[in-house]
């Protein structure tokens, strides 16, 4: 029995998966039971190069079109072995997908300097605006949606997420926000309208920099919503209330207990901080290669853990914690939907292995949030014991009235 041969059958506890070798020779692997799929190897060294670094290669290869499903998507075929070894279940066959773990780890402690962390974020975030209006809402939001219903459209779920943030943010009339990593405008454009506050937004991304101050102006209050190129760490003055949606994964552990310190150094006595990030399951594991390599170089999912003695350590209070478990995967199953009807377009804006690369990232996501190590927490901090009330009924009450004000939210074009 070769080698491939056995990783696929410890993988694989349902369902059968159909080997084409590049001579055309066919083995069935798998008990069945499940979905059946025909995967064909197009070249000799696929075998090899998934056996030598499964994690980087299985991903690396399917872009690369050298690993084809002939009868299903990527998608499929990441459910059937995700999805066989979950890791509440503490699958047998995550060992052998962990190979080259020792040499990931030492990625945890890099250090991400701000010239560093401005080429990372270019990398993701500066790619044309024309292909994240292909996949993503209307308010190009780029992370976790909330569905209080998870047959919600995309749209309705963004717009919930925006206001049960806002409302855990305690917010009052003519408050100064700091929005870090503030993306395309969005959120801090809500937070204006339904709350009345003044907001600066950061980011480190020069297109998206140019759209959220579009949008400012477009929405007559470019003198009350702000949005400058800068890193969080050259921040200086203080402000009521701190949010930061979808940034902490780029942080880099070696930078949390950095950026709890300059937060809480930025945050007022009274103030509030609502920290919104993917996190992991169980202790902190290395970067996944392919995403860390194609994706999003320089990021760490925390875990809650590291979260935690970040922040105890600069004495900020966790004064709240949720944790949002199949939220993302919902999200990214709207995300690749929309991304899959656009191919034509997006193979014309980039190229085919564009499209399968990005393809990969998203169904891999997906799997990730139901079946692997990775959720969303949403952690709201504060200086003052005193700072907000001593129940979450404030939070109810305001993301009901937030979501009755919110009737027409801006367009990201």
């Amino acid at each position: 029995m070769s080698i491939i041969s056995r990783l696929i059958g410890t993988l694989l506890t349902r369902g059968r998966i159909t080997l084409v070798q590049p001579d055309g020779t066919r083995e069935t692997y798998g008990p069945g039971g499940g979905k059946e799929l025909t995967v064909r190897f197009t070249d000799k060294r696929v075998a090899f190069d998934l056996v030598r670094n499964p994690r980087l290669n299985f991903g690396q290869t399917y872009m690369d079109g050298r690993l084809t499903i002939e009868d299903g998507t990527i998608l499929d075929l990441m459910e059937m072995i995700t999805g066989a070894n979950r890791w509440e279940d503490g699958g047998q066959g995550r060992a052998l997908m962990r190979k080259g773990k020792i040499k990931g780890l030492k990625k945890l402690f890099r250090r991400n300097d701000a010239s560093k962390s401005k080429r990372n974020v270019a990398h993701h975030y500066d790619l044309r605006d024309e292909l994240y209006e292909l996949f993503l809402d209307g308010d190009r939001q780029y992370s976790c949606a909330y569905f209080m219903d998870p047959g919600n459209s995309l749209e309705q779920a963004q717009s919930d997420k925006k206001a049960h943030i806002a409302a855990k943010l305690y917010l009052r009339p003519g408050m100064k926000v700091l929005d870090i990593g503030s993306g395309w405008g969005g959120t801090a454009l809500y937070l204006n309208r339904v709350a009345d506050v003044d907001v600066l937004g950061i980011t480190l991304s020069e297109e998206q920099l140019k759209v959220a101050r579009r949008r400012a102006e477009e929405a007559g209050v470019a003198d009350r919503v702000k949005f400058e190129l800068i890193d969080y760490r050259s921040l200086d003055g203080q402000f009521d209330r701190i949010v930061s949606i979808g940034m902490f994964e780029h942080v880099g552990s070696a930078h949390y207990e950095e950026f709890y310190a300059q937060c809480r150094e930025l945050l007022a006595d009274d103030g509030v901080m609502l920290l919104h990030t993917i996190g992991k399951l169980g202790g902190a594991g290395a970067p996944d290669p392919f995403t860390d390599k194609w994706i999003f170089p320089g990021y760490h999912l925390p875990s809650l853990s590291q979260m935690s003695a970040a922040s105890e350590k600069v004495r900020l209070i966790a004064s709240d914690v949720e944790m949002l478990r199949l939220h993302y995967a919902y999200t990214l199953r709207h995300w690749l939907e929309q991304a899959t009807k656009a191919r034509d377009k997006i193979v014309a804006m980039y190229d085919e292995r564009f499209f399968r690369m990005w393809e990969y990232y998203l169904a891999g996501g997906i799997v990730m949030f139901e079946s692997g190590a990775a959720c969303n927490y949403q952690v709201q901090y504060i200086r003052d014991r005193n700072a907000v009330p001593i129940t979450r009924d404030y939070m109810m009450e305001a993301e009901e009235r937030y979501r009755k004000a919110d009737t027409a939210p801006a367009k990201a074009a």
